[in-house]
């Protein structure tokens, strides 16, 4: 009796409705496809996040930025007002994708409604968007459930956006995730982009891995030090 009550109780779970994460396909991100959204890194609101070290912030999403130039992926930052308190976009970013589209917006909390944003991500003929900002729970949120309502394929990168406190950070990721947005880090969008070190511009890429971890840079340094090494002529 027991053995059936769980059997049944296995069958009502397995029968029940799925959540929406459970319906996404998975699949790796296409370069060719892809669209970086960088929201509201503004120098302002990096004073309210708690949930990362804003070093390690400011690092991130350059390395996102520098990232989707080296793969030739289309960059779109935005402010909701750099005027006020919130404060300019962070200079770096300027650098790190000289080439991005800089779209102002008259206030508008969610970068997705203000028409000309939305214009612009429809411009590129992208489906893919790759998303952070400041804060995770507004400014990264609200245009993800707004842009995957409208049919595109939505990524957010968690340790390039910021947020007042890790519980507010973690409850976006939940959020998120039962939207059917996913959640990713700047390190596996790198790897996810890269795909192969069979390229000509790998050194560019492992460049990246060293600025986004240095750890791994060590590890670079390392290996590059034992291959002089095994170079030298042996006495």
């Amino acid at each position: 009796m027991r053995k059936l009550v769980v059997s049944l109780g296995l069958l009502t779970i397995l029968a029940a409705p799925q959540p929406a994460f459970a319906q996404v396909k998975p699949k790796l991100m296409d370069a060719s496809d892809a669209l970086l959204l960088m929201l509201d890194h503004q120098t302002g609101l990096f004073q309210t996040v708690h949930d990362i070290p804003v070093a390690e912030l400011r690092n991130n999403a350059i390395v996102l930025a520098r990232t989707a130039t080296l793969a030739k992926v289309p960059v779109i930052t935005t402010a909701s007002e750099p005027n006020g308190p919130n404060g300019p976009l962070m200079p770096e970013l300027a650098q790190a994708a000289p080439g991005a589209t800089y779209v102002g917006r008259h206030g508008e909390i969610s970068a997705w409604d203000n028409p000309d944003f939305v214009k612009a991500v429809k411009a590129t003929g992208r489906k893919t968007l790759i998303m952070a900002g400041v804060w995770t729970s507004v400014c990264v949120v609200f245009p993800a459930l707004q842009a995957k309502a409208a049919g595109y394929d939505v990524y957010a990168v968690i340790d390039a956006s910021g947020d007042v406190s890790p519980m507010a950070s973690q409850v976006t990721v939940a959020r998120l995730v039962q939207a059917g947005i996913i959640p990713t880090t700047t390190n596996a969008v790198l790897s996810e982009l890269q795909r192969t070190w069979n390229r000509p511009d790998a050194a560019a890429y492992a460049e990246l891995f060293g600025a986004v971890s240095p750890n791994y840079r060590a590890l670079i340094e390392s290996y590059q030090k034992a291959q002089d090494a095994a170079r030298q002529p042996k006495n």
